[in-house]
């Protein structure tokens, strides 16, 4: 599909997803939200694809909702009806469910603003990178809206804990790269224009990671972070290593590293 609102370019088996829409900071119209959706739906089936780093053209990683489109109505906008706003709130709120669910570990590459929406965004990669420039917030509450939205009471008292989420949350204030950083937001700051590169080295680490096993710590990361028990937790594990072992990575993985060289995982299931 030939996207209007998105960027797709492939590096090996890293697959480099840019919102496209600078003039408008990147904000999520009805659009790009149709876009992304074939985006992701199409990763569960495609093995070639290992790592999604997501970024956003121009100086911004994504606005949240495009208030402009928002406020020239249509059959579309929100609050035209219950059901039709209920149905607009899950089509967006379903992006970071496939995001989670996708096999592949996204990589959100942050400069200048994450908010609201894109702030949901950036909070259902795996990792995130921020850029010197990048500031995030929870935009919604500062629209009318609860700060709950997308997924982000989920995964924000994860990342930084519940005071540091509540702060965010019921204020809609700004947190900046270095106390991103501070509280564990994110995992690297770097300068602007290092941004892609320190993304694009972090991306080829993880594909050249066997595939079974890269997709399988994602599972079991996403799993674990609520596990009931820690025999949970390890049983979970111990399936996974099972899976890995039979598949035969933990041989080639194995040899490799007795002969000093990059593992070849190519051709094995």
């Amino acid at each position: 599909m030939a996207y209007e609102t998105l960027e797709l370019k492939h590096e090996d088996s890293i697959a480099w997803l840019t919102l496209n829409r600078p003039h408008a900071l990147n904000a999520l119209n009805r659009k790009m939200v149709s876009e992304l959706e074939d985006f992701l739906s199409h990763l569960r089936d495609d093995p070639k694809t290992r790592v999604v780093v997501m970024r956003g053209a121009g100086r911004a990683f994504c606005a949240g909702l495009d208030l402009k489109e928002q406020n020239a109505g249509g059959d579309q906008a929100l609050g035209k009806s219950a059901t039709g706003t209920y149905q607009v709130q899950r089509r967006m709120s379903d992006l970071v469910v496939a995001m989670r669910r996708a096999p592949q570990p996204f990589i959100a590459a942050i400069k200048g603003p994450a908010c609201g929406g894109g702030f949901a965004l950036a909070l259902a990669a795996d990792v995130r990178i921020a850029g010197e420039s990048a500031r995030m917030n929870a935009a919604f509450i500062r629209i009318g809206l609860t700060a709950c939205d997308m997924g982000v009471s989920y995964f924000l008292p994860r990342a930084v804990g519940t005071s540091v989420a509540s702060e965010l949350l019921l204020t809609g204030r700004f947190i900046n790269a270095q106390r991103a950083l501070a509280t564990g937001l994110v995992s690297e700051v770097v300068p602007d224009a290092e941004l892609d590169a320190a993304a694009g080295k972090l991306a080829r680490e993880m594909a050249e990671t066997s595939p079974l096993g890269l997709r399988l710590t994602k599972e079991c990361l996403a799993a674990n972070v609520d596990a009931g028990s820690l025999e949970q937790a390890v049983a979970l594990e111990d399936r996974n290593q099972t899976l890995c072992v039979q598949a035969g990575y933990l041989e080639e993985g194995a040899r490799a590293f007795l002969e000093k060289r990059a593992p070849r995982y190519a051709g094995r299931a």
